[in-house]
């Protein structure tokens, strides 16, 4: 595999094959059918399509974002529809779907590389796709079975497309206080009436249909306030057959399209739901008010059931934010490889030409910090994924329930660390473009505005935050952060000496080690901060600082996982774990030993450059005063 500017082919090898070692997966019995030749074909096709289709057009549909024509409906650019048309017809829309609905039952962890080809591509034109895949996988898992068939398959062939609807114009994140209602009907279905905001890929003339799982208060006996009372319903735009034939358009109308500084070509939509502009008739052939929506699950399990939607997006963010960061990386790798400029300080003053800018120090510093924060972003999203797959398939029982307690814990720093250190990845890419980079003859501007949405996608880092410190850690008596420290102790006990001396020959040895004690004390300082915080008198106390303990976790994480590939290395260069096909068999020699050298140098990087960084938030956390508790609005 050749290293592309789009997506970092041979680093996505390492992490599936080498790190995560997923071919071991295919000996479970829900991936039986697959092998590495499958998930190389798959990633290869992916490959194809996203360079082929949707990255030519990613300048261009940021240029020519969606309008909202005098009739009511959504105009794109065409390639839009090219590029999405092609990726349902290799059937991409369903790669880890269930084989009962078309899907190829893909390993999470190999469908995440696959979906993060087309996120570094054209984030803006998957998310289409993306949102699809989330909503058809809800409505599987927690719909009934008249409800699955009526959607599930059309969503999964890309012939409808589904969204999310949650935030209304007054609420924004707090969804206790959604004030859109479903009012049950006789015949089993609802009508709701509201209007929704900020819902991406709400409409759109791509598509046949579109199904919006909707997040509102049911209005009937059994009604209760607050979060209890929220139910989550299906809604089409287009009321359908058992046989998912078309029938009359449902009441949903589009009142307006929001304009963002990136992702432009997704449309954002504010909706209306139950006007008078579009009314189904019933089964007597007479007009009826509301839309018309289908119950999943049961009443009031609304934002449970969404939460399990929402949990997905968050990761799903996290992987965007890490694609999009690791293409604005390679971008100004290249960049800096041929733009020349200046001369080395020993040189000055004695002619000759100018070097490339990536021999200047100061270049170097923003293109290791922006490796070490967008390849560890990519294989946290990558990890989490694989822990999806352990939940899911793991043979014992103990190891699917710790797998998803680890997934539980680590979803918050998923979406966030990604969405708050790969945008930085993003922001130096402009720096090393220099003045270019403001510019539009260049990607790099366009990559950080569309990676600017990602740390308010799904959650902002304060809701996250508070998820973390305030219900995440503290879940089932702390298990999860116990668990989470034993992960971590089992990878520093690995880089303390269990390379042997072969590895210590190769340029492991002092260095892990020093870096695995460095990693232990951060923990054990995390775990006292986090008791001491848990400690205080009350909830806004504990929880005001959240967004640092959010921010030095994430740290954390990514310096586990930075020790944790760096022994898959040693151990290969050991002569250990050479994989099926000596996967790590020629990590020595050639372009291998110049990718396991700069995996080692960004790992470096991070633990003396950046994993500091986290003491600091802790120290300021136990140590801060009172200020943002006191402070008076007023005075801001």
């Amino acid at each position: 595999m050749s290293k592309s500017v789009i997506f970092n082919e041979r680093d996505a090898e390492f992490l599936l094959y080498e790190w995560l070692k997923v071919d071991e997966l295919t000996q479970r019995n829900r991936f039986k059918e697959h092998s590495r030749e499958t998930f190389d074909g798959i990633l290869d096709v992916a490959k194809q399509i996203a360079l082929e289709h949707f990255e030519p057009h990613f300048q261009k549909l940021d240029a020519n974002e969606p309008r909202m024509n005098a009739d009511g409906k959504v105009e794109l650019i065409d390639d839009v529809k090219r590029a999405l048309d092609a990726f349902s017809a290799a059937d991409l829309m369903s790669a880890a779907m269930d084989e009962k609905v078309g899907g190829f039952q893909l390993p999470m962890t190999v469908a995440r590389a696959v979906y993060m080809w087309f996120q570094a591509a054209n984030a803006s034109t998957y998310a289409y796709a993306g949102l699809t895949t989330a909503a058809a996988q809800t409505l599987y898992q927690h719909g009934s079975q008249e409800l699955i068939d009526r959607f599930v398959p059309h969503m999964a062939s890309g012939r409808f497309f589904g969204v999310m609807a949650l935030s209304e114009p007054e609420v924004g994140s707090s969804l206790g206080d959604l004030t859109t209602r479903g009012e049950p009907q006789p015949d089993g279905t609802y009508r709701l009436f509201g209007t929704k905001m900020w819902i991406s890929g709400g409409d759109q003339e791509i598509s046949e249909n579109i199904v919006a799982l909707v997040l509102a208060r049911h209005a009937g006996d059994n009604a209760q306030p607050g979060p209890k009372g929220l139910s989550l319903f299906a809604v089409p735009k287009f009321i359908t057959d058992d046989n998912g034939d078309l029938g009359e358009r449902n009441a949903i109308t589009l009142v307006g399209l929001n304009h963002k500084m990136g992702n432009r070509g997704t449309t954002n939509t504010l909706l209306e739901f139950g006007d008078d502009k579009h009314r189904p008739v019933n089964a007597q052939g007479e007009p009826t008010s509301g839309a018309v929506g289908y119950l999943i699950g049961r009443e009031g399990e609304g934002l449970a059931l969404m939460f399990h939607m929402m949990n997905e997006a968050r990761v799903f963010v996290g992987a965007a934010a890490a694609s999009v960061g690791q293409r604005s990386h390679l971008t100004a790798v290249r960049y800096a490889g041929e733009r020349r400029q200046g001369r080395l300080p020993q040189d000055k003053g004695q002619g000759g030409p100018m070097v490339p800018i990536v021999e200047h120090a100061d270049v170097r510093r923003m293109l290791l910090a922006s490796k070490s924060y967008a390849e560890v972003s990519v294989a946290l999203v990558m990890f989490c994924s694989r822990l999806q797959d352990e939940a899911q398939t793991a043979e014992r029982e103990e190891d699917r329930e710790a797998a998803a307690l680890l997934l539980d814990v680590l979803t918050p720093i998923a979406k966030s660390f990604p969405s708050q250190y790969a945008v930085k990845a993003s922001d130096l890419a402009i720096q090393v473009h220099g003045g270019y980079g403001y510019t539009r003859d260049f990607p790099v501007e366009q990559l950080y505005r569309d990676n600017r949405l990602n740390p308010i996608h799904e959650g902002t880092h304060g809701i996250q935050a508070n998820d973390l410190l305030g219900r995440k850690v503290a879940m089932r008596g702390g298990a999860g952060l116990d668990l989470l420290v034993r992960r971590i102790a089992q990878t520093c006990e690995a880089a303390g000496g269990g390379a042997g001396e072969a590895a210590a020959g190769a340029g492991a040895g002092a260095d892990t080690q020093a870096w695995a004690a460095k990693l232990r004390a951060a923990v054990e300082r995390a775990v006292q901060v986090t008791r001491t915080v848990h400690g205080r008198d009350s909830a806004n106390a504990a929880l005001k600082d959240a967004a640092l303990y959010l921010e030095a976790m994430g740290h954390i994480v990514a310096a586990w996982l930075w020790l944790d590939m760096v022994n898959t290395i040693d151990s290969a260069r050991a002569g250990e774990g050479a994989g099926e096909g000596g996967v790590a068999s020629s990590a020595g020699a050639g372009s291998d030993a110049t990718f396991y050298a700069g995996k080692r140098a960004a790992a470096q990087y991070f633990f003396e450059y950046e994993l500091p960084h986290a003491l600091t938030l802790l120290d300021v956390m136990e140590n801060a005063s009172d200020v943002l508790l006191d402070v008076d609005p007023k005075s801001l």
